[in-house]
């Protein structure tokens, strides 16, 4: 993904925490001349002997004020190169109008210098303090200082007795409220020198140096995974379950490839095909986290990467009958204090019209809604209903599948989530055809900040002819997915894709601003030739008309010309245009389609032979990682995933599966990258809701959230600050400020959607039961409770010793009693193993088993079920 212009940030701290450190402060008030050394308040150490600077752009020669932040009030911009923050007046404590930086590292009892220059539009007091950023809010050091009207340069040695090491929760703040009058204050050359460790700690590499997919392996699919043992001669190792040694083998040393920078060893363990969790692969002293062997994760991963959407969507609430009360909240932006609203949103540059512009779906982490990310979004998610409906295997997306508010309604739940997005591109089209680029806050907003807080005024970017052909690119595959839904509302969306297109046309250059990326990314794209080949292939496939074929044909993109091993993103959308025009009949000659279904296997080829080189297999060709690597990641696996349809070569297939397992924790930082999903999953999303870190009241990402991942270019100062001189696929921190290696996006969790809902299906196809089995699940409601009743029956030829059963439920769920079985939950995944006395099931026989338990909402069963990891019919 091409990086949008970075978003400043602020700090969490509140007026009563901020009380505390300024009653805990004990230095006398301090005056500087300029260079004047002031007297510390803390007993000295021995001298400083590293020079690890600690703070981040304090000269302001990025040009942005980024990370520095402005408390309630305060605003700050850069003014010759200093940082000079307005001041309102009348605040009644110093510690009411803040200026600050978070993520400041710390180490108990070693010394530090911090020095800075400032100065003021009139002579006040004002103070720099020093301590923790989050509750409980202690104190490290605090200098009083008196400004003037010229500039004085500050020094202040101090002995830290707090240890934040890491950058977590240390904090660099200037007080400067409590005074009658406004005022401005600039500061320059920040500077917090000191400590043994360098910003981050010493580099120690993943808490376990076996790295596995976290989550699971197919039985029949490739089992690999990657040892970091320090011999360069192959090793032993061992795959054990529950203690009992279930194979062994060899290593294979490799050198250090370009990606990890790591020497490895790899393991292959592909033979064994016994389902079951709890797997563990040792190599020396060092042993991987437990995963599993089976396929029923894949069924979940789908569900709750989709789920995603609906805690993004704006202008409505978000139930807790749908998410649990951890992640429910008020709509936002549906124009109710402090909200200034969307339903009547003006433009940036005037236009003379508002446009409502309520719903769709939070792009990312901040409150913005932008036509070409979602356009991409959207389409994937419609694009991987497409597909299944081509092969048959809808029925898994379909109505009440996610336990959202529209679910009973007939249709199927993965439409009634994307109309949510569509309906909102449809509103972005302006009177003329064109479509609005964006809409979004006027300034950027800090972390936390829940939607319905959000005070900001809303504003449209202007049309762009991006955006225009990514809604009529989208408006064209709705039109054909609802035209047996809802007829209406097909007519509508292929009127609009008609309009927008013809618009687009008559303005083939109307490209976004660059430097609009105050509130909001810019999304600037200077090539738009893509978006045309893609809203054109989507509008030949819907409507057939000879125009739109002539535009597909003589295309420079046609027949995947421009498809490669990158990945597709919001500013790369020939490749969908080629998605559908292989899959979907369309009308066009056999050999020009063929040539295109062709080209999607020597693309896949060569990802193969790109990731077969590399110590952490990732069909990603480039050496260095770009701004949501993850999601590039994912949609190759993608390609993967189509040359393995149009092909059906079991190598394709294998390739795509590694690219879960990459994404799932094989990689050299050790971490599962979707929240919920294995021993290690990130938990620290750039997320204004989900910002546990921030606020340990707000919760962490929901399960099934894609983190952004690597990113050599360290486009945020935490990543500069923490990461700097790492391999490409290293350049990864799990922390909410770390904006351009942590953030969540629409579009890199419909690429995980896409690669799900393909695994999902090709997992569970060859997954039916030697013998066969079937269950029937019965439930008896009421408000908030419920018991079910299950009948587990043996349909095939050959007896079970032992049975394992299980399922996911479709909401918020929970057993509270059960019986007849041993009974498990984890999240909303269930499984229950036999009981020591009904273990044995004869062909023909069965078992009945159940359980109480609790709901929030509607109480939806649970859509499949396994035994002993094989998909069961109804019974």
């Amino acid at each position: 993904m091409r990086p949008r212009t970075p978003a400043p940030r602020r700090a969490t701290a509140i007026s009563a925490a901020l009380a505390l450190l300024a009653a805990a402060a004990t230095a006398p008030p301090a005056t500087a001349q300029p260079d004047q050394r002031a007297t510390p308040d803390r007993a000295q150490s021995p001298s400083v002997t590293q020079a690890y600077e600690r703070i981040v752009n304090g000269s302001f020669a990025s040009g942005t004020a980024d990370p520095w932040w402005a408390g309630s009030g305060v605003t700050n911009r850069l003014v010759d190169g200093e940082l000079c923050a307005r001041v309102p007046g009348g605040t009644a404590n110093p510690w009411d109008a803040l200026i600050g930086q978070n993520g400041v590292p710390f180490e108990a009892g070693q010394q530090y210098v911090l020095a800075f220059t400032a100065r003021a539009d009139r002579a006040r007091p004002a103070a720099a303090a020093l301590g923790e950023g989050v509750s409980p809010y202690r104190q490290i050091a605090k200098h009083d200082v008196q400004l003037t009207t010229e500039r004085q340069s500050f020094t202040f040695t101090f002995t830290s007795d707090l240890d934040f090491p890491d950058a977590g929760a240390g904090q660099l703040t200037f007080h400067l409220g409590a005074l009658a009058e406004e005022s401005t204050v600039c500061v320059d050359d920040v500077s917090l020198v000191g400590g043994v460790k360098p910003p981050g700690g010493e580099p120690t590499g993943p808490s376990r140096k076996v790295l596995v997919d976290q989550v699971g392996y197919l039985p029949k699919g490739p089992k690999r995974a990657t040892s970091l043992h320090p011999s360069t001669s192959p090793q032993p190792w061992t795959l054990t379950r529950g203690g009992a040694t279930v194979a062994r083998g060899t290593t294979t040393p490799k050198p250090a490839d370009a990606a990890s920078g790591d020497p490895v060893h790899l393991i292959d363990f592909s033979a064994v095909e016994t389902e079951g969790e709890g797997y563990v692969l040792t190599v020396g002293e060092e042993s991987s986290f437990p995963f599993d062997i089976g396929a029923s994760h894949l069924g979940d991963l789908r569900t709750d990467a989709l789920k995603f959407f609906y805690h993004q969507r704006s202008g409505t609430p978000i139930e807790a009958a749908h998410v649990g009360e951890t992640y429910a909240r008020p709509a936002g932006h549906v124009d109710v204090a402090p909200n200034k609203g969307d339903g009547a949103v003006g433009c940036l540059v005037d236009c003379g019209y508002t446009l409502d512009v309520r719903g769709g779906w939070y792009d990312a982490g901040d409150h913005g809604k932008y036509v070409v990310n979602g356009g991409i979004s959207v389409w994937q998610v419609l694009n991987s209903y497409e597909r299944a409906k081509l092969k048959g295997t809808e029925a898994a997306l379909g109505d009440g599948k996610l336990n959202i508010p529209e679910s009973g309604n007939g249709v199927p739940d993965v439409l009634d989530e994307a109309r949510w997005e569509v309906e909102f591109l449809l509103r972005m089209q302006a009177p003329d055809g064109m479509v609005h680029h964006k809409i979004h806050d006027v300034n950027w907003t800090g972390l936390p900040l829940l939607p319905h807080q959000d005070p900001q005024a809303r504003r449209l970017s202007p049309t762009s002819t991006a955006a225009t052909l990514n809604t009529a690119a989208v408006a064209a595959q709705a039109a054909r997915l609802w035209r047996s839904v809802d007829p209406a509302f097909a007519d509508r969306a292929l009127a609009a894709a008609e309009r927008a297109y013809a618009a687009a046309k008559a303005n083939p250059a109307k490209l976004a601003d660059p430097n609009d990326a105050t509130g909001g990314g810019a999304y600037n794209d200077n090539d738009v030739s893509d978006e045309f080949y893609w809203a054109a292939a989507e509008l030949l496939t819907t409507t057939g008309k000879s125009g739109y074929r002539a535009d597909v044909t003589s295309s420079p993109h046609y027949k995947a010309a421009a498809l490669n091993g990158r990945g597709i993103d919001w500013a790369y959308t020939a490749p969908l245009g080629d998605v559908t025009l292989a899959l979907v009949p369309n009308g066009l000659p056999a050999a020009d389609v063929a040539a295109t279904r062709a080209r999607f296997a020597q693309v896949a080829d060569g990802m193969l032979a790109q990731a077969a080189a590399q110590n952490y297999p990732a069909p990603y060709d480039t050496v260095n990682y770009d701004w949501g690597s993850n999601g590039l990641v994912a949609n190759n696996g993608g390609v993967l995933g189509i040359a393995f349809d149009l092909t059906g070569q079991a190598k394709y297939r294998d390739g795509a599966f590694e690219a879960l397992h990459y994404l799932l924790g094989r990689n050299p930082v050790g971490y599962s990258y979707v929240t919920g999903y294995g021993e290690q999953p990130v938990r620290n999303v750039h997320h204004r809701h989900w910002a546990n870190q921030l606020d340990p009241s707000l919760p962490i990402a929901p399960p099934g959230v894609l983190s952004g991942g690597p990113n050599s270019a360290l486009q945020d100062p935490i990543a500069a600050r923490l990461l700097q001189g790492c391999a490409p696929q290293k350049c990864f921190v799990d922390h909410i400020e770390a904006y351009s290696v942590n953030e969540v996006t629409v579009n890199w969790n419909s690429a995980l959607v896409w690669l799900a809902t393909w695994a999902a299906e090709v997992a569970e196809a060859p997954q039916q039961p030697e013998g066969g089995c079937s269950v029937s699940y019965q439930a008896n409601s009421w408000q908030g409770g419920f018991t079910a009743n299950l009948v587990v029956r043996n349909t095939g030829a050959t007896p079970w010793t032992a049975w394992e059963l299980g399922f996911s439920f479709p909401g918020d769920q929970r057993i509270t009693q059960s019986w007849s079985g041993v009974w498990s939950q984890e999240g909303n995944r269930v499984r229950a193993t036999n009981a020591a006395w009904n273990g044995a099931v004869r062909p023909g026989g069965s078992v009945t088993l159940g359980f109480n338990g609790s709901h929030g909402g509607t109480n939806q069963p649970p859509a499949a079920f396994t035994v002993n990891g094989a998909r069961c019919s109804a019974g």
